[in-house]
């Protein structure tokens, strides 16, 4: 119906772009192809008031090292070193985002 989505979501930097891992042909997948807008809430979890918020487009999706980068972000988020969620016949996807406003705020 166009409204936004909001999901949490593992997220990886690798110094230019924001990566967020999903599986081929879900509702995130639909929607930034639909509108590639996209925006990112990073909370500090020892400080729900420090925040990071992105704001940016989704520029590139690529399977190429997506299973592997899912095994790196539950290594970083669980501690374990393989993504324990994947369905079979599931196909990883890596989307890119170009991140184009960040905003901090702390108190």
């Amino acid at each position: 119906d166009g409204s936004p989505q909001i999901t949490p979501v593992w997220i990886d930097y690798d110094g230019q772009f924001f990566l967020v891992n999903t599986a081929e042909g879900r509702t995130k997948q639909k929607n930034f192809e639909r509108d590639p807008r996209v925006a990112l809430s990073v909370v500090d979890q020892t400080n729900p008031y420090n925040t990071v918020s992105i704001r940016g487009r989704v520029v590139e999706q690529t399977a190429n090292g997506a299973d592997e980068h899912a095994d790196k972000l539950a290594k970083k988020y669980l501690g374990v070193d393989k993504y324990p969620f994947k369905a079979p016949g599931e196909k990883r996807i890596i989307l890119k985002i170009r991140p184009e406003k960040i905003f901090h705020m702390s108190s």
